[in-house]
């Protein structure tokens, strides 16, 4: 209601806010709607809240595809925007550089790897970095077959290092990429979360082809993701001022 009657042309218009199906609510967490309310962005420095839920590391999968930035910085700050807590922006950062570097043909184990040396060069980045080498550390052991019972060793996936870890567990633990779906949302916490973020990640590495057929037919919405995702793509291989008129277009406040 109050974007429609909006006097900002700029605001109302774009081709998602035409997308009707979008204007519903698909239970959204409660920190990104506080957030919002707001009506200010938040910054890693300047901060809105205490939260380092797993809402920032859902949803920065699409900054890795984007080679015209920075995807670790970029990262942090897109999470930044609803949850303020170091961890929260940080692991997001952790998600969208290794999303980057798989997307380059790099496999996930040397992305952590790297991921790895890079975490200590960031403030705050003690939470994520335990997190994530207790996920490696449980792959490595390899005591027993991969299940929700190990997995849950990392947490439950509501807090954003958890989810990350339970993430990157769940896609390196298994070799084929329907059990590692499987294994992401078979456990008893967020396992929403955490299948999110290892689809991402296995999404990235092997490419939409190599994911089931069967599980991407119930996507919803599957069109405009692929289309967002496709602009994602193209505008990387443009100029810089086609690029920002064709975004400004499709994309108005880029």
């Amino acid at each position: 209601g109050e974007l429609a009657d909006s006097e900002d042309e700029w605001l109302t218009s774009g081709w998602l806010i035409g997308e009707r199906a979008l204007h519903a609510r698909r239970a959204p967490g409660n920190t990104c709607i506080s957030a919002l309310a707001t009506g200010r962005m938040g910054t890693p420095e300047e901060r809105l809240n205490d939260s380092k839920g797993c809402g920032g590391v859902m949803r920065v999968a699409p900054v890795g595809l984007c080679t015209l930035v920075d995807s670790f910085e970029v990262g942090c700050e897109v999470a930044a925007l609803t949850h303020s807590h170091v961890t929260g922006y940080v692991s997001s950062g952790a998600m969208a550089f290794l999303v980057r570097r798989l997307v380059d043909g790099l496999e996930l184990r040397p992305a952590c790897e790297e991921l790895l040396n890079l975490l200590p060069n960031h403030d705050g980045h003690e939470e994520t970095l335990g997190a994530l080498r207790a996920a490696l550390d449980l792959v490595n052991r390899g005591a027993g077959a991969p299940s929700a019972e190990r997995m849950e060793t990392l947490g439950q996936g509501w807090i954003a290092e958890e989810a990350l870890a339970m993430g990157v567990y769940a896609a390196l633990a298994v070799d084929d990429i329907r059990s590692a779906l499987l294994l992401a949302v078979n456990h008893s916490g967020d396992s929403d979360s955490t299948g999110a973020i290892a689809g991402s990640l296995l999404g990235a590495r092997h490419g939409v082809e190599a994911l089931p057929g069967d599980l991407l037919g119930d996507v919803e919405l599957r069109r405009l993701i692929v289309t967002l995702a496709d602009d994602l793509v193209d505008v990387q291989s443009c100029d810089e001022e086609s690029m920002s008129d064709r975004w400004w277009e499709r994309y108005p406040g880029y």
